[in-house]
Order: C-alpha cells, then sequence, then structure tokens
C-alpha cells in the first residue's frame, strides 16, 4: 500500500505524519513553525518535519513504501503545487516561496503542496465527515474562518489557485474593516474571534467581570447556562454563520456542509441552532439534499488531505 509523508503547516506548528491510501496515519509529531522568524527557518523545520518520519520509517523497515509529501500551507498556491504566491499573513515573509524545490533535494521525494484550509476539506471529504460524497462544502471555524469546495469529487479552488476564500465572502454592506483589507467580510462577523471580540466589548458597556479569560468556551459554558449577554451574542453568531452557510448552499447545493474549529465541538445544540438558521435563510429547493455535519478528523485533517495529493499525483 502507498504511503506519503502528510505535514500541516501553521502559524503556530508543524503537525506531521505517515498517512497510508486509507487515511490512517503512523509516526505523529509536532513541531514549532518558527512563522514569526523568517521563511527560511520555517522551510528547515518543514525539512525537519520530513525528516522525523523517514527515520521512524527506515527503522520500521517501511521507507520504501513512501511515495512523497504533501504539505499544507497557508497562503494561495500555484496551480502547480509547489510555491506559494502570498497571502500568509501569519508566516513572515512567506511569499512567492518555493516549497517543493528544497524538500525535494532535501529528501529525494516528490513533493505537493496546497492551501492548508482546501487540504483540511479534502481530508475530510476523502477520509472524515465527507466520505462517500462528491459534492462537499468545508469550513472551519476559528480565529478566521476558511474553507474548501469540492466538486464532482475535486477540489475547486478557481482559476489559478486563487479562489475559494469562502471566509471573505461579503456578508455586510457597508460593514465593520476586515484583516483582509475588504470590508463585511464573514469571516469578520461569524469567526470565533469575532465572537470573542462583540461578547467582550458588550461585558465592558455593561461592566461585567468574570474569574477567566474570554473565549469561545467561556462564552458556551455561559450560553448553556442562559446568560443573557452569552445567550444574545450567540445568537448573533448562528445568524451570520448561517447566513454564510445558506448562501454556499444556494451556489453549490452540496451533499454536505462540514463545519470543523473547536468551537462546532462545544456539544449538538451549536449544529442544531445552525441548522435552523440556515433553514431560514437558504433557497428550499436547493437545500434537499444538503446536511450539515461536524468534521470528524480534527488536527489530522489538514496532514491527510495533504498526503492524498500524492496518492492522486
Amino acid at each position: 500500500m502507498y504511503q506519503a509523508i502528510g505535514i500541516d503547516l501553521g502559524g503556530t506548528s508543524i503537525k506531521y505524519a505517515l498517512v497510508n491510501e486509507r487515511g490512517e496515519t503512523r509516526f505523529e509529531g509536532k513541531l514549532p513553525s518558527r512563522a514569526d522568524e523568517s521563511a527560511r527557518l520555517v522551510l528547515e523545520q518543514l525539512m525537519r518535519a520530513a525528516d522525523e518520519v523517514l527515520s521512524s520509517a527506515r527503522k520500521a523497515g517501511i521507507d520504501g513504501d513512501i511515495a512523497g509529501i504533501g504539505i499544507g500551507t497557508p497562503g494561495i498556491v500555484d496551480t502547480d503545487g509547489r510555491r506559494v504566491l502570498g497571502g500568509a499573513e501569519n508566516i513572515k515573509g512567506w511569499e512567492q516561496i518555493d516549497i517543493a524545490t528544497p524538500l525535494e533535494r532535501h529528501t529525494g521525494l516528490a513533493v505537493h503542496a496546497g492551501n492548508d484550509a482546501n487540504m483540511m476539506g479534502l481530508g475530510e471529504t476523502r477520509y472524515g465527515a465527507g466520505r462517500g460524497c462528491t459534492h462537499v462544502v468545508f469550513l472551519t471555524v476559528g480565529t478566521g474562518i476558511g474553507g474548501a469546495v469540492i466538486i464532482d469529487g475535486h477540489l475547486f479552488s478557481g482559476y489559478g489557485g486563487r479562489g475559494t476564500e469562502l471566509g471573505h465572502t461579503p456578508l455586510m454592506a457597508d460593514g465593520e474593516r476586515c484583516n483582509c483589507g475588504a470590508t463585511g467580510c464573514l469571516e469578520h462577523y461569524a469567526s470565533t474571534s469575532a465572537l470573542v471580540r462583540r461578547f467582550s466589548s458588550l461585558a465592558e458597556q455593561q461592566a461585567l467581570k468574570f474569574d477567566r479569560p474570554v473565549d469561545g468556551e467561556l462564552i458556551t459554558h455561559l450560553y448553556l447556562e442562559g446568560h443573557p449577554l452569552a445567550v444574545a451574542c450567540m445568537n448573533e453568531h448562528f445568524y451570520y454563520l448561517g447566513r454564510g452557510i445558506a448562501g454556499f448552499i444556494n451556489i453549490f447545493s452540496p451533499q454536505r456542509v462540514v463545519i470543523g474549529g473547536g468551537i462546532c465541538e462545544a456539544g449538538p445544540f451549536y449544529l442544531e441552532e445552525l441548522r435552523r438558521t440556515v433553514a431560514r435563510q437558504v433557497i428550499p429547493d436547493c437545500a434537499v439534499h444538503t446536511e450539515i455535519v461536524r468534521a470528524t478528523l480534527g488536527n489530522r485533517a489538514g496532514l491527510t488531505g495533504a498526503a492524498s495529493l500524492v496518492f492522486q499525483a
């Protein structure tokens, strides 16, 4: 059975593993990405991650079965899957960077790269909550909102690989400015960061104090206890995110919308409320075949999706 090294590069850490064609992982590990230092050091950490897996595979006598390396990275990746063109604000100097060539020279293995959110969506479609489906919209809700679209079983990323920035769908006319430079983006209103920002601002206005830092976990805990401010802010969150999801269903009519990110693991109530909101906003005929489900692969989604690039090459 073919195997590949899957690597998920993030702004804080690099997660990696050996992945087989069934999406099963071995030799999992994590390294600091050094993303706040330099692109050169990030590349060195990627090489180190590959070396860690290769060393474990050699000890197990299976290094000859490794077909290549797949990498999920922040930013826009060229259509050849080799170079990051830009758009990775969380990694210093990560622009016009050839990822593939240095790693190929270092390891002797073919390297394929893709956008990190796309790789998460691909992983969930091939091995997780979207398995068995040919049409999937994937969203990860956290600090921002990332997304991926699978059409006819293939990752869709727009011309030149510059599309599917689902978190930057314009949601609010004359809205607040987003980190991307535009105004009114879905991410700015519906991410976990947006929820925390909104709750914190209103709590300060109301002189409310809490015995722990405000984050998504605290807000969902207070919501379940019926805290009025938490209920109001969560309902606002469901409204904004639900409208965005309804729009994606109207456009793509997927079999499944897969939602990832820590906040969606708060409990069954989260998807239940989101489904109710979407049902009020979507065109019913577009949603006839659509389920909204929770992602199942967690931190493995990106690296398994990246590894699958090797299997389909």
